[in-house]
């Protein structure tokens, strides 16, 4: 059934479109709820169920001034929602045989060998334990747009905790080490990876860092919400853990990195990501039916097993957050990262709002995109309330 709706909220008329399965109507309406009730700039929501696409949707617009639609080939950064698409790429790397999670990050990186990193597993890396959380050193403003040169302040860095007692959520960290370890392993860089064996088979949408031109023509403008957020607390908690965090960040309002090219052109995988939200349902419908999709298998169930077992349920250092951690994603955690009623469900969320997840006991892949970013900690009311409704359904 295809969704084409307009309706006026003040002074702004908000378009919807896409296509739906009818029997999905109370969660269609509900997204379309959110634009009611909530902030919304521009969305969209993606549902699979047992493989099949039960909903794409899309509306508002791309930019704050609200004079660009979204379209259906939009675009936008998911934030941490990358941490998931990230995680289950590497576990493909394990599937294959080429990596051990419980083998030492330095059998694959010798020189990661130093300071204490002697006996940091790979496993460590991938359930935010390994004690490597920031970069203490402040290097240069835009130095997160390197990722070689993080690599090199990691490589060299000590942990603030002794690897595999403390979770400490790696919130650009991850992505710089697990990368590393793919390009000490594979010789490719971690977005050519997680393309070759994971977007470009399933044939999505979805890229970290690396926009060309037209993607940059087609990206969502993020619109973060300052007042209330981490973005505040990094500059009003400076010797905070979570300040840390953004030290190699560029001098200059979070709007205007977030949108910059540097953040859209760089190696980020635990930040940057870009996609819609219909490749993100797929990668977890995917995982959630098995490891395979449309006759094409990308992993074996085992390791998916494997994957989605929990590592440990700590409360993480860096904003103070209860989680259910598995091997490189999140297992449902309701104070945090819900994820609909089923304990078994998992995924990743991401700043702002956005969410990707799969359940394997329904069998189905969510994801919930947005450009105005929420004030919130957990994932937040709008996806949740398209959550409720597709449950409601099943």
């Amino acid at each position: 059934m295809l969704l084409d709706e307009t309706i006026k909220i003040g002074d702004i008329a908000y378009t919807f479109a896409g296509e739906f399965d009818p029997k999905f109507q109370p969660a269609v309406n509900a997204f379309l709820e959110n634009y009611r009730v909530e902030e919304e700039i521009g969305s969209a929501a993606a549902l699979l169920v047992d493989g099949e696409k039960v909903i794409d949707v899309w509306a508002g617009y791309r930019d704050e001034a609200r004079t660009e639609p979204w379209q259906r080939d939009t675009i936008v950064c998911m934030m941490s929602v990358a941490k998931g698409i990230s995680g289950i790429a590497f576990n493909i790397l394990i599937d294959l045989g080429l990596v051990d999670p419980e083998a030492p990050v330095a059998q694959y990186w010798p020189e990661f060998a130093q300071n204490g990193k002697e006996g940091l597993l790979v496993r460590h890396v991938l359930d935010h334990t390994a004690g490597l959380p920031v970069v203490l050193d402040p290097l240069f403003p835009g130095a997160i747009f390197d990722c070689d040169v993080i690599v090199k302040a990691l490589e060299k860095q000590a942990p603030i905790w002794a690897p595999g007692t403390v979770a400490a959520y790696h919130i650009h960290t991850q992505g710089n080490i697990l990368g590393e370890i793919v390009r000490r392993i594979t010789g490719k860089r971690y977005p050519q990876f997680i393309h070759d064996e994971l977007i470009a088979p399933l044939k999505l949408d979805y890229r970290i860092g690396g926009l060309t031109e037209a993607d940059r023509q087609r990206c969502a403008e993020l619109v973060p919400t300052i007042e209330g957020t981490l973005f505040a607390r990094k500059d009003n908690e400076p010797d905070s853990l979570l300040a840390k965090g953004f030290l190699q960040h560029p001098k200059e309002p979070m709007n205007v990195t977030l949108n910059s090219a540097g953040w859209r052109q760089s190696e980020i995988a635990s930040a940057n990501g870009h996609g819609t939200a219909r490749s993100v349902a797929a990668i977890y419908g995917m995982v959630a039916r098995g490891g395979e999709l449309d006759g094409v298998r990308i992993m074996r169930p085992e390791t998916i097993r494997a994957m989605t077992t929990e590592q440990h349920n700590q409360t993480e250092q860096m904003q103070q957050r209860p989680y259910h951690q598995a091997r490189g994603i999140l297992l449902n955690t309701p104070q945090s990262v819900w994820m609909g009623p089923n304990p078994r469900a998992f995924g990743h969320h991401g700043f702002g709002g956005a969410i990707g997840f799969g359940d394997p006991d329904a069998k189905i892949g969510f994801s919930y995109a947005c450009n105005k970013m929420h004030t919130r900690p957990d994932n937040g009311p709008r996806a949740r309330r398209i959550i409720e409704a597709v449950y409601s359904v099943l």
